[in-house]
């Protein structure tokens, strides 16, 4: 009777972790910290990553398309097969998460410490001072912090529509 328990209990959780892996796969990188699943939305909770179109500049001082590097990057560390925690929703409805790798390594933690997104809030703090530190990522050079670049892009978006009317 243990035996026959035993089997069945396996074969229940080898269901599961199938479900898992599964469940895992077909996510689309947005851009340096948005995923898409389906229809679903994703946003990387605690992470700032450049905008799509944001340029930065290097250690030489030569303009390079960071919001892209940002992007490639992720779409890199989601190569294989990831796991998302889903955390809560933001002000848009999308989905906030903390995204894993199949190793159980933390791709938000990673975006972070590799220079290609900043912490935005408190999570990930320290590892945005070891990206600084190492020059890392976007740290090798100068740039706008995203969030700072969105705000003066939209008073641009919103200067340009008063000056149609």
């Amino acid at each position: 009777m243990r035996k026959i328990l035993l089997f069945v209990l396996l074969a229940v959780l080898s269901g599961i972790f199938a479900a898992q892996n599964q469940a895992a796969e077909n996510y689309r990188v947005v851009d340096g910290d948005s995923l898409e699943k389906g229809t679903l939305r994703i946003r990387l909770e605690g992470i700032d990553a450049p905008e799509y179109l944001q340029d930065c500049y290097d250690a030489h001082q030569e303009k390079y398309r960071c919001g892209l590097k940002s992007m490639d990057y992720l779409q890199e560390l989601t190569a294989g097969k990831i796991f998302c925690k889903a955390l809560s929703r933001d002000r848009y409805g999308r989905q906030l998460s903390e995204c894993f790798n199949a190793e159980g390594q933390s791709i938000n933690r990673q975006m972070v410490v590799s220079g290609w997104a900043v912490a935005y809030g408190d999570m990930y703090q320290s590892e945005e001072q070891t990206a600084r530190a190492n020059k890392s990522g976007i740290w090798q050079g100068k740039f706008m912090r995203p969030e700072l670049y969105r705000a003066i892009n939209r008073a641009k978006d919103k200067r340009n529509k008063i000056k149609k009317m």
